[in-house]
């Protein structure tokens, strides 16, 4: 039997009991809606699913999401092309689009929200820490449903991980308060 004990707490598992506005403002967006989301991440290693289910009820819109840290996983997990990683490596655009629809394909939701890049502090793929491309994948019937968003942060590993995140969910809202609505959703 495994016991709690001092640490055992949320603090000392690195998590925040308390929710961030930000995600607290995204999963209201989307019940209101009435969409689900999934994600897949890379550079965050689950933070953004993390960040998303510190809010109290957010189960009811995030069906879960993929940890493809490793390139490879990128391939077997979300789909992504291998030929494409293989040629083009993971930090770009396509690859972000590829993981937001492994995302939403893997989890059956209808969004999927992904993140790949270099939070340092060395480079990857030719590019500088910092380069972090974000992906999402919206229902049909959307403009512009899958999208990619390039981003370039600057600070520590940490700092970039959480811009990341921040980043990630502020996109989505906007993306969401510009969606129409679930009662117009074509199937």
């Amino acid at each position: 039997m495994i016991r709690g004990g001092a640490e055992g707490t949320a603090e000392s598992a690195g998590l925040d009991e308390v929710p961030s506005p930000a995600a607290a403002r995204l999963i209201g967006l989307l019940r209101a809606g009435g969409w689900t989301l999934a994600t897949c991440e890379s550079l965050t290693g689950g933070g953004i699913g993390a960040t998303l289910t510190s809010v109290p009820g957010a189960s009811t819109v995030f069906r879960g999401g993929l940890i493809t840290y490793a390139s490879d996983l990128k391939a077997s997990l979300a789909g992504v092309d291998a030929d494409f990683i293989a040629e083009h490596g993971v930090i770009n655009g396509r690859t972000a689009q590829e993981m937001a629809i492994g995302a939403a394909n893997s989890c059956r939701a209808d969004i999927g929200l992904s993140c790949t890049g270099v939070a340092g502090p060395d480079g990857e793929d030719g590019e500088a820490p910092g380069t972090v491309w974000l992906g999402l994948a919206l229902p049909t019937g959307w403009d512009d449903r899958i999208r990619g968003r390039l981003l370039r942060l600057h600070g520590e590993r940490g700092q970039i991980r959480a811009q990341t995140i921040s980043s990630a969910l502020a996109w989505l809202s906007e993306c969401l308060g510009e969606a129409p609505r679930a009662t117009d959703k074509t199937s």
